[in-house]
């Protein structure tokens, strides 16, 4: 039965997709052609609104059908209508697909339109690879060290992504999701990195430093996201399935200190150094939050 409902699920996901991305291709057209950017605003608005329909479509039927076992705590500053309408940075810790689920459902209508640092290569995914290049989500590309040393401009190309994407975000509210880890954990990747973080990767600074730099006197704060999948399954079929387990996302909100918005974090040797330092403390929190999460479940 659990194989039929991820069946069921996939083919319900595949129709709301496609039935949302009909009239978002139709206006991306349009901002397409259209010379303006005062108008492209407002069809990116109008963008943005089809897909958080699709958001909440997806929402209706996570809740009424899958009816996952999610453990969902949110500050009291989004709790109110007034969230939607400034600038959030979203940082977390990434383990699956599913991890976007538990976001947007979370933050659905309590913040604006969620745009995701996303992998270059995504961007070839059948038909949401194209919506997500119409709603100006940032693409970035990755290079190994070895590409990095020998042709450091490489890096540069994903600098100006992400000034794009931010000096236009200046022009309408909306949260930037960051999964600063910059791919999904495994062991192995562990393994591989030596990480000094019993239940992380290594949090990458940059990203999220540009935002900042970028964005910060519009920026409300940044929320601090932490999935909690140690009990449950990260596979985003057992998602589909209804049996992904018990997944926890608690979000605190930090706030934007002074001095992070006083500096350079790709030009300053100084403030790189010093928020490399802040983002490792948050991650030591969010180890300690997790260690102290699966204690009390054993406890009990």
């Amino acid at each position: 039965m659990s194989s039929i409902r991820g069946v069921i699920s996939l083919v319900f996901l595949i129709i709301n997709t496609l039935s949302w991305a009909l009239p978002l291709y139709l206006l991306a057209a349009l901002k397409l052609i259209t010379p303006s950017r005062r108008l492209q605003l407002h069809m990116l608005e109008g963008l943005n609104r089809l897909a958080m329909g699709w958001i909440g479509t997806n929402n209706l039927w996570i809740r009424h059908v899958l009816r996952p076992r999610w453990d969902i705590h949110v500050p009291p500053s989004l709790r109110d209508g007034s969230a939607r309408r400034r600038w959030w940075l979203v940082i977390a810790n990434h383990r699956s697909w599913t991890d976007i689920f538990v976001l947007q459902y979370a933050l659905h209508r309590r913040t604006p339109m969620p745009k995701f640092f996303l992998k270059q290569e995504l961007i070839w995914v059948p038909v949401i690879g194209l919506a997500w290049w119409a709603l100006e989500f940032p693409f970035m590309r990755r290079y190994s060290q070895q590409k990095l040393a020998s042709n450091p401009r490489l890096a540069e190309r994903d600098r100006k992504a992400t000034r794009r994407m931010c000096e236009r975000s200046r022009q309408a509210p909306m949260a930037i999701f960051n999964f600063v880890e910059g791919t999904r954990f495994t062991p192995a990747k562990h393994n591989q990195q030596q990480s000094p973080f019993q239940h992380l990767l290594k949090p990458r600074a940059g990203g999220s430093a540009q935002v900042i730099n970028t964005l910060g006197d519009r920026l409300s704060g940044i929320l601090d996201a932490t999935l909690d999948y140690r009990h449950a399954d990260a596979s985003f079929w057992q998602f589909l399935c209804g049996h992904g387990g018990d997944i926890t996302l608690v979000i605190t909100q930090r706030p934007l200190e002074p001095w992070m918005l006083d500096g350079n974090y790709h030009a300053d040797a100084a403030y790189r150094e010093r928020f490399q330092q802040w983002l490792n403390q948050v991650w030591k929190d969010k180890d300690a939050r997790l260690s102290r999460a699966g204690n009390d479940i054993d406890e009990h």
